[in-house]
């Protein structure tokens, strides 16, 4: 707490710092200036310079997700805000809380409508939580500790706070304060957690749907705990962290993101579902229809109310911490299950575990044999590391091969792309990075995707951020070709030639150079003894080191 006053510019901030925000992601402008002339000066603050907003943003993302708190983002004017728009829909459709500011020339000016003026808040509200522009010198913090709190507050995501410099540069005599956020572990009534129970316990096809509020809630041991009570296959949807080890014989992968048809083949069967922390379906081309087998009994729980019988009917729906709804059901199944039920539960269990150990000699085999350069890479980096080490997948169409060899296992090691934008591969294992010093963390991305926010590298450099980069090099944006395979196939139009502008083959880019030119040591791989080489250089190289993987 402190008082008398101050510049609000400097006073914002000690509320910055009192809110554990002591690093700030951006990319200055002239409008900022006094803002960061004193960001300069301050002690136990730091700025980590990106050379292009998306890249600032991606990187506050990576943080964020690597801490479990805030990260504090701040962008230039609309022109900024314009660029980073793209990584910001990432943050929202993934729950980061981000704190994002952005200067303007000030409020004495809104009636000039001179160069760069633009309606910062309008432009924020589609890819934010909240979005607000302070205009006067007294609520400077107390719209921060506000904005802090709802970035914070299940459904996180991001926020955006609008700051004239004329504001900024008046003395500010507000109390600094830390934000309150509200503890959100909320239980359901035990009559509720019965009802769940009873729907849920006489199925004999069960299936667990789960995305990352699962995660945030730490709730992965109890999920676990009901789905092998129920004997249910579990599915990820709407999933970018490590919900469930990716060795559990009840894991059944990804239903995926892009086509509705995949999913209802998946859980069509199912006579009961069982939805946690997330929301169905969120593909790109849903069905329209509800997915699930008519009479099918579904459970959806969430903290986030409006996600719950979003798009489909529930039989019932708990607003509620995952956590603590999945422990007191776990607690309600096991005096319920009968002993047949109970059987019948371990029986499926078994089946997928058996199941799971035939499939994985089969899948050890095939990884032996497989001699190719990106596949020798991601065994040799395996062995070397022995698994210890914090993916940032953005490989998109080589995700399998990646996760393959390095399987998301422990909670905080695995971090998917999420949101639908490119880029945020590179810039994510940044902030990870910069995050978990200690740890060893590798971004992969595709030679399309890491092209957007290439210039991660040279903010790794700069800061002295050790992370690694891999590019999974297929000289095309290869999820296209495979998507438009499926729409050909759909309206049954003859396959012909992929679209022109899905190739990236000329002229060539030679990546491990442009790594170089930015401050990264880089390296290009061609053929599997040079992927093997590749390994240990980037290894042992002290900074920043990037492997171009030829697919």
């Amino acid at each position: 707490m402190s008082s008398g006053a101050t510049p609000g510019r400097e006073r914002l901030i000690d509320q910055f710092k009192a809110d554990g925000l002591n690093v700030m992601f951006g990319n200055p402008g002239t409008v900022e200036q006094g803002f960061l002339d004193a960001v300069d000066a301050a002690e136990d603050f730091h700025y980590v310079l990106a050379l292009q907003e998306t890249v600032a943003a991606g990187i506050a993302d990576g943080y964020a997700r690597a801490t479990g708190g805030a990260a504090l983002l701040q962008l230039h004017s609309g022109v900024g805000l314009g660029n980073g728009i793209g990584m910001l829909y990432q943050s929202l459709r993934g729950h980061t809380p981000l704190v994002v500011v952005a200067g303007d020339a000030g409020v004495r000016y809104d009636a000039m409508d001179a160069q760069m003026a633009s309606d910062l808040v309008a432009m924020a509200k589609p890819v934010t939580k909240y979005a607000t522009r302070v205009t006067d010198r007294h609520s400077v913090l107390r719209t921060i500790r506000r904005a802090v709190k709802i970035a914070l507050t299940p459904p996180r995501g991001p926020v955006f706070v609008a700051l004239p410099m004329d504001v900024l540069d008046e003395l500010n005599s507000e109390l600094v304060l830390p934000a309150t956020v509200p503890l959100t572990d909320v239980a359901p009534s035990p009559a509720s957690v019965g009802r769940a129970a009873e729907l849920l316990a006489s199925a004999q096809r069960p299936v667990v749907l789960v995305g990352d509020g699962v995660a945030l809630s730490g709730a992965q041991r109890e999920l676990v705990a009901v789905a092998e009570l129920l004997g249910a296959d579990v599915y990820e949807v709407d999933s970018s962290e490590v919900n469930i080890a990716a060795s559990h014989p009840l894991r059944r992968g990804q239903t995926g993101h892009m086509f509705g048809p995949h999913s209802r083949e998946l859980i069509g069967n199912a006579d009961g579902v069982l939805i946690v922390g997330t929301y169905v379906f969120p593909e790109v081309f849903p069905e329209l229809e509800s997915p699930f087998r008519a009479g099918a009994r579904v459970v959806h729980i969430d903290l986030n109310a409006y996600e719950i019988a979003k798009n489909h009917p529930v039989d019932l729906g708990l607003a509620a911490d995952p956590r603590q709804a999945l422990r007191a059901l776990a607690g309600v199944l096991e005096r319920l299950l009968t002993p047949a039920q109970r059987a019948a539960a371990a029986g499926r269990l078994d089946a997928r575990a058996r199941e799971r150990v035939r499939a994985g000699q089969a899948e050890r085999e095939a990884m032996d044999a497989d001699g190719s350069p990106m596949a020798v890479f991601l065994r040799t980096l395996a062995e070397r590391t022995g698994g210890d080490l914090i993916v940032f997948d953005e490989a998109l169409t080589t995700s399998p091969l990646v996760t393959r060899y390095l399987p998301p296992e422990r909670p905080g090691d695995y971090h998917l792309t999420r949101g639908g934008s490119l880029g945020v591969g590179f810039p994510g294992a940044v902030g990870v990075k910069l995050a978990r010093p200690e740890r060893l963390v590798v971004g992969f991305a595709g030679d399309g995707g890491s092209m957007y926010t290439y210039q991660a590298l040279w903010t790794a450099a700069r800061h002295g951020i050790e992370a690694k980069f891999v590019v999974c090099n297929n000289r095309k944006y290869r999820l296209l070709d495979d998507n438009i395979a499926q729409y050909w196939r759909e309206r049954e139009i003859p396959q012909h030639g992929f679209p022109g502008s899905f190739d990236l083959s000329h002229p060539e880019i030679d990546f491990a150079a442009l790594a170089r030119s930015l401050g990264a040591g880089g390296m290009r791989v061609e053929k599997p003894d040079e992927a093997i080489a590749a390994v240990g250089r980037m290894l042992a190289h002290p900074g920043p080191f990037l492997v171009d993987v030829q697919i």
